[in-house]
């Protein structure tokens, strides 16, 4: 059999792609070369934020663009995947208060770091606080699920524990090597994550991709009764959210080792670790750092740290999105759909020529 699209990665970028492409009548197959919802990749898990950015444009509008299509998402699948909780910026010059006030100025709100710590006192703040009260958190492993679920409904075919070991253009179809022999396909999706340059090597060119092992934690808080938004500490790098049963997740974005994805040992690195405690002694007072868990989760980011999402001929990919690509979730779905079907308006910054010399 000749499907009309592989795609490569069962995650949540895949499992969205599924989902369009399947709904818009083509034949799909997902190649996943692990288990649906493993662990080893960048869609497992709990929760993400949900943010628009606070001084970029565009970023703000694509996020307000993906936030109806996750509610679309949550009337099909009857879950709830988004939930509103309000979300802080600080660490923040004038410049980018200047940015929010421009951009946010009928949704956000800007307040004195005084006033931000007796509205939440589980944080300490040192400069202006930007307030996006449509910020919030989604859940990652319900996701995930939902999209394979509704993918298969639509006719999607999900194929486990199927590495793909080598891919070949030829005529007018891509062929594909997995355990038990090739498949065909008219057209090739690959939203591998990490992955992804072992396989389009010498096939797509790609930026220079760096792949980190990063390791958040969970931490308890101190009372019960403490608010906790979703946050953003910007000249620190961190991050975090309220997850419930967990805590509250507080990471050092991008700071973690670079691994091989097929050689990871999920162990935290002292130093690292030693780091991420500090900041939280410091910068949570409604936190108990000697309460916490840690967790491992994988990056695969460009140099710039914007997404790839192109075509180059029968190959769309979709990749580079960890860290801050998961409240596009469904909006990159649509766009591979587009990307496939020959329709699309892919933002410039993610097309691959933005991205190599």
């Amino acid at each position: 059999m000749t499907y009309d699209v592989a795609v490569v990665g069962a995650g949540a970028m895949g499992s969205a792609a599924a989902r369009a492409l399947a709904a818009a009548g083509r034949e799909v197959v997902v190649l996943e070369q692990y288990t649906l919802g493993h662990h080893r990749g960048g869609s497992h898990g709990g929760t993400r934020l949900f943010r628009p950015a606070a001084d970029n444009a565009e970023v703000a509008q694509l996020t307000e663009r993906a936030r109806p299509l996750w509610r679309e998402l949550e009337a099909d699948s009857g879950e709830t995947l988004l939930e509103i909780t309000g979300g802080i910026d600080h660490g923040v010059d004038d410049a980018a208060v200047g940015a929010f006030r421009s951009l946010h100025a009928t949704t956000g709100e800007v307040l004195s770091a005084a006033a931000a710590a007796e509205r939440w006192p589980g944080f300490r703040f040192e400069t202006p606080v930007l307030y996006q009260p449509g910020s919030g958190r989604l859940y990652a492993d319900r996701t995930v699920h939902a999209l394979q679920t509704l993918a298969t409904g639509l006719g999607a075919e999900f194929r486990v524990q199927s590495p793909v070991k080598g891919l070949r253009v030829h005529d007018d179809l891509v062929e594909l090597d997995v355990p038990g022999g090739a498949v065909q396909a008219r057209h090739v999706v690959v939203t591998a994550g990490a992955w992804a340059p072992k396989l389009l090597g010498g096939v797509v060119p790609l930026p220079d991709f760096t792949v980190t092992q990063e390791q958040p934690r969970f931490f308890a808080p101190v009372a019960d009764d403490l608010e906790w938004p979703s946050f953003v500490h910007g000249d620190h790098g961190a991050y975090g959210l309220f997850e419930a049963g967990s805590g509250i997740k507080v990471g050092l974005h991008a700071t973690g080792p670079v691994v091989d994805p097929d050689n990871r040992d999920f162990a935290v690195e002292p130093e690292r670790d030693a780091e991420l405690l500090q900041y939280v002694e410091h910068w949570f007072p409604g936190l108990d750092t000697s309460r916490s868990t840690a967790i491992s989760c994988l990056y695969d980011n460009t140099p710039s740290d914007n997404f790839v999402i192109d075509r180059a001929g029968p190959v769309t990919v979709a990749v580079g999105f960890c860290g801050q690509g998961f409240k596009f979730v469904p909006l990159v779905g649509a766009f591979v759909r587009d990307l496939v079907t020959g329709d699309a308006e892919i933002p410039n910054r993610f097309r691959l020529a933005s991205h190599l010399p």
